[in-house]
């Protein structure tokens, strides 16, 4: 097998289709050995086979050609760190991403702009104030991120889009899954001047557990996170979480005390890890004075 020690582009192409994104491992080792050194290993054999030898067998079968021709013809490009448009506030979590899969825009990877997240079953007040806050930071020159999903995620980039913004969706399957599949026509029409951004590679369908992963995308791609409506237990909650860990701003919108699609909301506010706003204005004082 020829080693690819040549091209760090390659080698992180490798491992970002053999290994699942944001593996605390494999993290670690790339941190400490770097991205040849832990190809290499895995090229020749050197991990435990028993723990890792499907990852092994992965890179084995690597083919540079044909992967990047399946990214080609998905409509996207893979980006690493070494690249000029690669979006650098990613590189503050604790588990940076090997690389991206962008389709669309590559040059607004690092705009200014917010993740506004919540349930996937809104009342119409929280359809409304997504779309709202979305159409309002717009007008402020900023970008809005979500993860592409129904309800507030939807909302968000609908907001967006009628108010002739940029946005861009962070999705949990590969570029080329239509997923949810209602979604389509918006996932076009967030490519023409946004994009898409996935940590798989095409083909790869949504599981529950990457969601929760490309949540941390989510939260550090944007400067700041905004919550508009959560139940107690939500992914949009741990958006939250990811986000004040990078030590950004964590906003929430309150809701009637009587909703359930506001627990989380509150929860955060209670707890003092979420700021309450309640206006765009509100919501920029905030930000601008942190």
């Amino acid at each position: 097998m020829r080693l690819l020690t040549d091209d760090v582009k390659i080698q992180r192409l490798a491992l970002f289709s053999a290994i699942e994104a944001g593996n605390t491992y494999w993290a670690r080792q790339v941190n400490e050995f770097g991205i040849a050194m832990v190809y290499e290993h895995l090229a020749l054999g050197v991990y435990d086979a028993t723990k890792y030898g499907a990852i092994t067998q992965a890179i084995s079968a690597f083919n540079a050609d044909e992967s990047l021709a399946a990214i080609a013809q998905s409509g996207g490009v893979f980006i690493t760190p070494e690249d000029l448009s690669w979006p650098t506030r990613v590189n503050q979590l604790a588990i940076p991403p090997l690389g991206l899969i962008v389709k669309g825009d590559l040059s607004i990877l690092n705009n200014p702009s917010l993740a506004i997240v919540g349930t996937r079953n809104p009342t119409p007040y929280g359809v409304r104030l997504a779309g709202d806050f979305a159409a309002g930071f717009v007008d402020r020159e900023w970008d809005i991120i979500s993860g592409g999903a129904y309800g507030i995620d939807t909302a968000a980039h609908r907001g967006a889009l009628v108010a002739e913004g940029r946005t861009i969706a962070v999705i949990a399957s590969g570029i080329d899954v239509q997923y949810p599949a209602g979604n389509a026509r918006l996932f076009d029409e967030i490519c023409e001047n946004g994009a898409i951004i996935s940590e798989v590679m095409p083909g790869v369908t949504a599981m529950p557990h990457r969601f929760l992963i490309r949540n941390r995308l989510i939260a550090a791609l944007s400067l700041s996170t905004l919550v508009v409506e959560a139940a107690f237990r939500s992914g949009s909650l741990r958006t939250a979480r990811d986000a004040a860990e990078l030590m950004r701003p964590v906003m929430a919108i309150p809701g009637p005390i009587s909703s359930p699609s506001s627990e989380g909301c509150h929860r955060l506010i209670g707890e003092r890890a979420a700021e309450l706003v309640t206006s765009v204005a509100d919501a920029m004082e905030l930000i601008s004075a942190l």
